[in-house]
């Protein structure tokens, strides 16, 4: 386990509460003062030990500018195994082009798999209407009960996305050369995963070559992810509540994958209500 694991595992366990982090933040800020700061990451947890049986973690926040492109994705790891698992009828998935003229495309899906769509080039613009294509992970038809069971290692579950077979006709090149990227990002966008496996996606994705932060932009931090054919994946992360706020692709329900020259806002979670 490196340094940023540690932090990870960390950052997992129960916080104080404020008025003992604040007062232990004082006291470690007042100690370092006339020292100059030490960068490490975004966030530097110091442990204070009072007692054998006492300890008090005080958090002390970096500029962003800090941040490396794996800082960021481990961070909304964290965030992400520590979210609530969903509740709710239908997931809702909602992507928007920023670029003026393009429609936006929405489709929620049930847990037992019946889905509707908007926006797919089927009747009326506005029309909510059933869709019979299945979710689709690498090319092959995933159920919600599929995803429940997907492994929480993040070895073990890229290990798991090379295995799996799918049409080739649905996958994009990486995919059909079993490099797990472009499966990772659906996992944490547009399929309804739980906590565990999103904290893993996200983990996993931290290994990937090449991933650097581009800079904080509104929304959360742009991550850059090159891939071998010579792409490069922009996508805008909140590491603080684990979602992926914008991208420059647009990974279909089908497993289509259609590169954007502007920015495409993405929406996803849980509702109860279907448009009529």
């Amino acid at each position: 386990m490196d340094d940023l694991d540690s932090i990870a595992t960390l950052l997992t366990k129960p916080e104080p509460s404020r008025e003992v982090l604040l007062r232990s933040r004082g006291r470690l800020e007042a100690r370092m003062a006339g020292r100059g700061r030490r960068r490490t990451g975004w966030l530097v947890p110091v442990v204070a030990l009072a007692t054998a049986a006492a300890a008090v973690v005080a958090v002390i926040t970096v500029s962003p500018a800090d941040l490396s492109g794996r800082d960021v994705l481990l961070m909304a790891a964290v965030s992400a195994e520590r979210t609530p698992r969903g509740s709710g009828t239908y997931w809702h998935v909602l992507f928007s082009h920023e670029t003026p003229g393009l429609p936006s495309m929405e489709s929620w899906t049930r847990r037992d798999g019946r889905r509707w769509t908007r926006g797919m080039e089927v009747g009326p613009p506005e029309a909510v209407l059933p869709d019979p294509k299945p979710l689709m992970l690498k090319g092959a038809e995933v159920s919600f009960d599929d995803l429940q069971t997907l492994p929480t290692d993040p070895e073990a579950l890229k290990t798991w996305i090379a295995k799996r077979r799918g049409n080739p006709n649905d996958m994009s090149r990486s995919e059909l050369r079993d490099e797990p990227l472009f499966p990772l990002i659906s996992l944490i966008t547009e399929l309804p995963t739980p906590p565990e496996v999103r904290s893993a996606a996200f983990r996993a994705l931290a290994t990937t070559p090449g991933v650097r932060n581009a800079g904080p932009v509104e929304g959360g931090q742009e991550l850059v992810i090159p891939d071998s054919d010579g792409w490069e994946t922009r996508l805008v992360v909140d590491p603080e509540t684990a979602q992926v706020k914008r991208t420059n692709f647009l990974l279909g329900g089908d497993g289509s994958l259609t590169w954007s020259k502007g920015s495409i806002t993405l929406t996803a979670g849980w509702t109860d209500r279907l448009p009529r």
